[in-house]
């Protein structure tokens, strides 16, 4: 088991457990919330298979990671990126984040820079912004970060899965795009992180990225699902473009908010063009 230890918590470390897979230039993936570096498992093989070294890792609270009630904010959870970078020594990466992964992509930018980095994908983003404004009138407010709090410490499991339906759009694509199987085993996947982590994080929606894509210097694709019922297109995916113009801006048609894993395909072969346009 693969771990680096980036804090500690009383007397136990803090460690992050990562996969450090394939040769060739190093793409980082940060996976989105409530879940952990196993979601990316339709994005692994075509990686490797076009040449790539795929570092995935779990963050704090998820996955195989330790699970501390300290550091669900973006500027711990970026510092915890850049151990994993320094620690393994990857340079020329391109770090690839996926819904609260990519508020930890724009906050290592905007902390740390692009020295490590060849490029940056942004999947499903948080940026610059999810809270409400009349910039964004379908942003998340106080009062809707803690009434999905209340709804995890009810009964987590319950409400874990109803947010399984609206992740995936199931009443439009289970058994098409997306089978019974799948949506277990990436319930379960949630079901497995820390309460404390689930609880927490849903806090960190209301950051603000704005100074942060400031800093952003490498090529960059942004790639937002028409469908997304979680991070709306028009809020979310357009605006992400709107701060960084020279992006790259691909909408995944009819893809809900993890469209890696029911537009396998759209989304694969967006990345892989991307990556090799940025060689």
């Amino acid at each position: 088991m693969a771990t680096i230890t980036v804090g500690e918590e009383n007397s136990a470390p803090i460690e992050l457990y990562y996969e450090d897979q394939g040769v060739g230039r190093p793409v980082v993936l940060l996976a989105g919330w409530p879940f952990d570096a196993r979601s990316w498992e339709p994005q692994l093989h075509p990686l490797l298979d076009a040449g790539y070294r795929v570092v995935s890792i779990d963050r704090r609270g998820f996955g195989r990671s330790s699970a501390p009630i300290s550091g669900y904010d973006f500027d711990t959870l970026s510092a915890d990126v850049d151990v994993v970078l320094t620690k393994l020594d990857l340079r020329d990466v391109t770090l690839v984040g996926f819904s609260l992964g990519t508020g930890e992509v724009a906050r290592y930018i905007g902390r740390f820079g692009t020295d490590r980095l060849r490029s940056a994908v942004l999947i499903e983003s948080l940026t610059p912004t999810f809270a409400h404004s009349d910039d964004n009138p379908k942003g998340v407010d106080e009062a809707g970060v803690k009434g999905v709090q209340d709804a995890i410490l009810a009964d987590r499991f319950a409400w874990l899965t109803g947010m399984m339906g609206n992740f995936l759009n199931l009443d439009d694509y289970q058994g098409t795009r997306v089978s019974e199987d799948t949506v277990r085993a990436m319930w379960s996947a949630g079901a497995d992180a820390s309460p404390y982590a689930t609880w927490a994080c849903p806090q960190t929606w209301l950051e603000d990225f704005h100074a942060d894509l400031e800093r952003f210097d490498v090529p960059t694709l942004i790639m937002h699902g028409t469908a997304d019922r979680i991070l709306s297109i028009d809020g979310q995916g357009a605006r992400a473009h709107e701060s960084l113009p020279s992006a790259r801006y691909v909408e995944i048609e009819g893809g809900p908010h993890i469209n890696p894993v029911t537009h396998t395909a759209e989304v694969n072969q967006e990345l892989l063009s991307f990556l090799d346009s940025a060689s």
